[in-house]
């Protein structure tokens, strides 16, 4: 069951903080815990533009939360981890935006073209969803990144 409290959100919290720094992207190298100050640079990364997050929603069980990597496809994950079991869905998101209690994400999908010497592990897709926040009771934030065309 979703927590119906419309107060302060900490989840809420750090999502508006992350969105700040992607949309303030900054090279330079802090604390690593998802509302550090500033988005990193890499080696291989000139500029961070992007702080991918993982979702864990309350009635999840500890499974990731997970959306098709493509609008129009309505295909329901119940394993992301798993490709062969939903090679369409993505459990890793963006931040795009965030009004009050209710934050719209962009689903990112591994990139295709990853390799050892690529950088860039996700490409943003033309998937986005909005959650309330009051369903969410975990976030996992992932290494900062560069994400294409967003």
């Amino acid at each position: 069951m979703c927590n119906e409290n419309n107060e302060t959100n900490c989840i809420g919290e750090i999502l508006k903080v992350i969105l700040v720094l992607q949309q303030n992207a900054c090279p330079e190298s802090c604390l690593d815990s998802c509302d550090r100050p500033m988005l990193g640079g890499g080696p291989n990364c000139l500029v961070c533009n992007t702080r991918p997050v993982m979702l864990y929603t309350c009635c999840g069980n500890g499974t990731p939360w997970s959306m098709p990597i493509d609008k129009d496809d309505t295909s329901v994950c119940s394993n992301p981890q798993v490709n062969s079991e939903c090679p369409n869905c993505s459990s890793v998101f963006r931040v795009e935006k965030l009004d009050g209690n209710c934050c719209t994400f962009r689903v990112l999908a591994p990139n295709p073209q990853e390799s050892c010497c690529n950088s860039i592990p996700y490409v943003a897709t033309n998937s986005f969803f909005t959650m309330n926040l009051s369903c969410c009771c975990a976030i996992k934030c992932l290494s900062d990144t560069y994400v294409e065309c967003v």
